[in-house]
């Protein structure tokens, strides 16, 4: 998830060092607080906002910025990593997904 977010900051045109400064903070937040966050940027600086109020807030100020809702990204890596398949590190079993996983089959073989 953090790496979707600092990709989209990068292709926004953040600093580095804002985006670092922004990811520390959310990894100090804890994983309820993440679903109701929404970084605002105007490709300088990086806002968090956690209710509508403030988001407009940042939007009256006239200039054009962007937003990344965190609880969405949060759902579309959940969702991608669904759809893939697995291998149960218990006893080694495949667990079916929507796509092959040549790596897991592999170990699978050797391990047999």
């Amino acid at each position: 998830m953090v790496l979707k977010i600092v990709k989209r900051l990068l292709d926004t045109g953040v600093s580095l060092q804002n985006i670092r400064t922004a990811v520390n903070h959310l990894r100090a937040r804890g994983i309820e607080d993440l679903a109701r966050i929404t970084l605002m940027s105007d490709g300088a600086s990086i806002y968090e906002c956690t209710n509508s109020d403030e988001i407009i807030d940042l939007l009256q100020g006239g200039q054009g910025v962007f937003g990344i809702a965190i609880g969405k990204v949060w759902s579309e890596v959940e969702g991608s990593l669904s759809v893939l398949q697995g291998e149960n590190l218990d006893d080694g079993l495949l667990v079916s997904g929507n796509e092959s996983d040549e790596l897991a089959a592999r170990r699978k073989l050797r391990g047999a």
